[in-house]
């Protein structure tokens, strides 16, 4: 079996009074796709956060390891890494808007990281990202390429931050809510650009979402997060057809479901009581005060996760009481 391209393992995030990523594991490998889902809150952009080295300075690691092609990331010093973020793992991150710089030209943006990691400069550097913007499907990429961030519509400017982190084709590519904020036609067509770049690339991405829909149709593996932690990891059709985690089957009661005729379901939406607070310093199980099937013991202890069959892991002492892990009694 072929060595996964990231590891993470036992990652812990830690800052003076919260600890928003508590003991991760997960692995990525060639070409495939991991979604990381949960609400906001989950620890999921820190964690994209920690693989590209970019934490706050309060932020702390007190214990974990990244390894990216069989090297330790927090071995590497800062202009190593810098060499590595760009050229190797490139990041899409959540709202365009803030991440474009807006008194630059889009071209400008493009081609800085392509004259920063591939020394492309002048003519043949504007050349290649106009490449990039026909690659990301960008209609008449020759006269975009000048204009601003605040000309482009949302979904465009999506587009460009797909072509400044292909740009130099790298083997990880990390895409924290790519389709945030965006309408339902436009994400579509960003998700299948993704997944089209992802093939022709032979990239891997690891995709960060709260939509289950997203991860039902792209997704290889998926890792549920909640209050830092990894409480759930499957294939996507055995998430959907039986959810064990008390989360998780939270989490797709409270998702719109279609029926086959592409009506929605009468069943009411189910929403899960409370809301995500840090995990620092309790003894318990974190989703114990929003858990319908929490029982006393829950209070006492932080369960581990368990390896019920292969690619599947739970971290739940009651998930396989037959009426609770049962995906039927869910409506799947």
């Amino acid at each position: 079996m072929a060595a996964p391209l990231l590891k993470v393992d036992n990652l812990t995030v830690r800052f003076p009074t919260t600890e928003p990523v508590s003991r991760l594991s997960f692995e990525v490998g060639e070409g495939e796709t991991l979604a990381i889902v949960g609400e906001s809150g989950s620890g999921k952009s820190l964690t994209a956060l920690a693989l590209m080295q970019l934490l706050p300075r309060s932020a702390k690691i007190p214990n974990g390891r990244i390894e990216f092609a069989g090297r330790d990331l927090f071995g590497l010093d800062q202009k190593a890494m810098r060499n590595l973020r760009g050229r190797e793992i490139a990041m899409i991150f959540q709202e365009p808007m803030t991440s474009l710089n807006p008194v630059l030209t889009i071209g400008r943006q493009i081609t800085e990281v392509l004259t920063l990691h591939e020394g492309i400069r002048g003519k043949a550097a504007r050349s290649r990202a106009i490449e990039l913007l026909n690659l990301v499907r960008i209609p008449d990429p020759q006269r975009r390429i000048d204009d601003y961030p605040h000309q482009l519509s949302g979904g465009m400017r999506q587009r460009v931050m797909i072509a400044i982190a292909v740009a130099c084709r790298p083997r990880l590519l990390i895409a924290d809510e790519p389709t945030t904020a965006l309408d339902v036609t436009i994400q579509a067509q960003v998700l299948d650009l993704l997944d089209t770049l992802r093939r022709e690339l032979s990239m891997a991405v690891v995709l960060i979402t709260h939509d289950l829909g997203v991860v039902a149709q792209w997704a290889d593996k998926v890792v549920v997060m909640y209050a830092g932690r990894k409480v759930e990891q499957a294939l996507p059709g055995a998430l959907f057809r039986t959810p064990l985690h008390p989360y998780t089957r939270g989490l797709l009661a409270a998702s719109p479901r279609l029926k086959t005729n592409l009506h929605y379901r009468d069943a009411r939406l189910t929403e899960i009581p409370g809301s995500i607070v840090s995990a620092a310093g309790e003894k318990g199980c974190p989703f114990r005060p929003r858990c319908a099937v929490a029982r006393d013991s829950c209070a006492h202890f932080v369960p581990d996760l368990v390896e019920v069959s292969e690619d599947r892991l739970v971290a739940c002492p009651y998930s396989f009481i037959p009426e609770v892990a049962h995906g039927a009694a869910f409506g799947l």
